[in-house]
């Protein structure tokens, strides 16, 4: 199999299975959990679905990318929350129930989220090449992203060894997964690498910040609980960035605009390990409330 092929075939495949293993993670009783803390949920998705767009918009304009980068930043932006938001949740004691709820709405939006954001950027920037999301490639999008999460779900349902069994597997494949495609993607532009990193590491960087303060923050001023806002950050921080590549890869079919996901896939752990860190320090440093 030629590198086309296996990055329109077998990257949608890896991609696939990927979501398959999330939706054997999942169950109607996370849906339904939204119902029981429904704020919650509606502040975290409305920070990422509405404000983190504006914030990487502000970000490629101020420091004046490359139309197809700035269309990468944008599909980052538009990617939803990955499942490791759930263990960064859990290893800093944040909300996981909240977490794996966030998740779950989130498959279900980014199959929407994603071709609106990314063909305003594109008409927006006026990228060269064919990257519009026509309404075939949309299809592709929920194929990819929507299809296997509900899969999984039926799966678990009628045989919860089974999806038992199966997730450190396909946990393994997921970290394998988006390890071989980040490095192949940047691999892929070596020659223009210095630049890409030159022109995307202070905006990814930068954007990588702000989304977990973005998530930390804004929960903490709608007045949701300590442990809702650590999951909030961490569902905000950190981008499901193997969607965003496989789109880019596949579905674009452009390396550049898959250049920010691929950087930022390495930034996101250095940076929400840093931040989790800096808030468990600073809520066991706090003085006792008096009861």
């Amino acid at each position: 199999m030629n590198d086309s092929a296996l990055i329109t075939v077998g990257l949608p495949i890896a991609l696939a299975i990927i979501m398959f293993g999330l939706g054997l993670s999942l169950t109607v009783d996370d849906f339904r959990r939204v119902a029981k803390s429904p704020r919650a949920v509606v502040i975290a998705l409305g920070l990422q679905v509405l404000i983190l767009p504006l914030i990487a918009f502000g970000l490629v304009k101020a420091f004046d990318l490359d139309p197809l980068l700035a269309v990468g930043v944008m599909l980052l932006a538009a990617s939803p929350g990955g499942t490791t938001a759930n263990l960064f949740s859990h290893l800093f004691r944040g909300d996981v129930a909240l977490n794996v709820s966030l998740t779950a709405i989130n498959s279900v939006l980014a199959a929407v989220s994603i071709p609106v954001i990314t063909n305003l950027a594109i008409n927006h920037f006026e990228a060269e090449g064919e990257l519009g999301l026509q309404v075939g490639k949309v299809l592709q999008v929920i194929a990819i992203v929507l299809v296997p999460v509900g899969i999984g779900m039926l799966v678990r349902r009628r045989s919860p060894e089974f999806a038992g069994s199966a997730d450190r597997p396909v946990r393994i494949f997921s970290i394998t997964t988006l390890v071989a495609v980040s490095v192949g993607a940047l691999l892929g532009e070596r020659e223009n690498l210095a630049d890409y990193v030159e022109q995307v590491g202070a905006v990814t960087s930068i954007f990588c910040l702000a989304s977990l303060t973005l998530g930390y923050a804004g929960a903490r001023l709608f007045q949701l609980d300590d442990k809702q806002a650590i999951a909030c950050a961490m569902e905000v921080g950190i981008h499901n960035t193997t969607v965003a590549l496989t789109i880019a890869l596949s579905v674009l079919d452009n390396t550049e605009v898959a250049i920010p996901s691929a950087v930022y896939s390495v930034l996101m752990y250095v940076f929400a390990t840093a931040f989790g860190f800096a808030i468990t320090r600073n809520r066991r440093a706090a003085p006792a409330t008096p009861s």
